[in-house]
């Protein structure tokens, strides 16, 4: 399984990181993608890297501002979130799935987790 920690609140402009630790798996067989979903909106992609690490991606909305890393020693995958703006705010959930190539799409990913909320004020 998956679960995400890191979520909270905070101001327009802040940072946040987000952490998604595996128990079962390990990642570095792993696509690993973190998705959000804002209330009234459909789940949307964030950013994603492919199983061997060789290719990440991220959604046009976060490009520059989001980085998505992996820690292999500590089978966690992070996501680092600056310059937060309040269309940011969601619940963002990460998930796993095995030697997939980093999809954008949350139902092929095998393992997902139960989300962590994300506040950003103005």
């Amino acid at each position: 399984q998956v679960v995400e920690s890191g979520g909270g609140s905070v101001q327009a402009g802040g940072s946040l990181r987000l952490s998604c630790a595996a128990s079962g798996l390990r990642f570095s067989f792993y696509a690993v993608g973190w998705f959000r979903q804002a209330p009234g909106k459909e789940r949307e992609f964030v950013a994603a890297f492919s199983w061997n690490g060789g290719s990440t991606y991220y959604a046009d909305s976060v490009k520059g501002r989001f980085t998505i890393s992996r820690d292999n020693t500590k089978n966690t995958v992070y996501l680092q979130m600056n310059s937060l703006k309040p269309e940011d705010t969601a619940v963002y959930y990460c998930a796993a799935d095995s030697r997939g190539s980093g999809s954008r799409q949350w139902y092929l990913y095998e393992y997902r987790g139960q989300g962590t909320q994300v506040t950003v004020s103005s």
